[in-house]
């Protein structure tokens, strides 16, 4: 599980395997492997991480750990659809105001 963790901050931050090897200064063959479950990452290598997202390595290894577990998954789903909720609700009403902007401006 703390490959699939260590793919999923990396998809979260927008990264590619390749942007994630240089900050990291491993191969991309060993980010590959590693994501894939192939290998471990040396406690090094989590630091690495750590340090790179400016994420304690006990969160990490946290999150690793507890990743698939439905309670937890539940309260991270219903924070989430929240925070979507009322930004879908924000683009709404900007797209409002803008379209009444428009009004306002056309000539009648």
């Amino acid at each position: 599980m703390l490959n699939e963790a260590l793919r999923l901050i990396r998809v979260y931050h927008d990264l590619s395997q390749t942007e994630l090897r240089a900050g990291l200064g491993v191969s991309h063959s060993h980010i590959s492997e590693i994501e894939s479950g192939k290998k471990q990452p040396s406690l090094d290598l989590l630091q690495k991480y750590s340090d790179f997202f400016e994420v304690p390595l006990s969160s990490l290894l946290f999150f690793a750990e507890n990743i698939h577990d439905p309670k937890i998954t539940d309260k991270v789903r219903a924070v989430m659809a929240k925070k979507i909720v009322a930004l879908l609700q924000w683009v709404d009403q900007k797209n409002d105001k803008n379209t009444a902007s428009l009004d306002a401006r056309s000539p009648k």
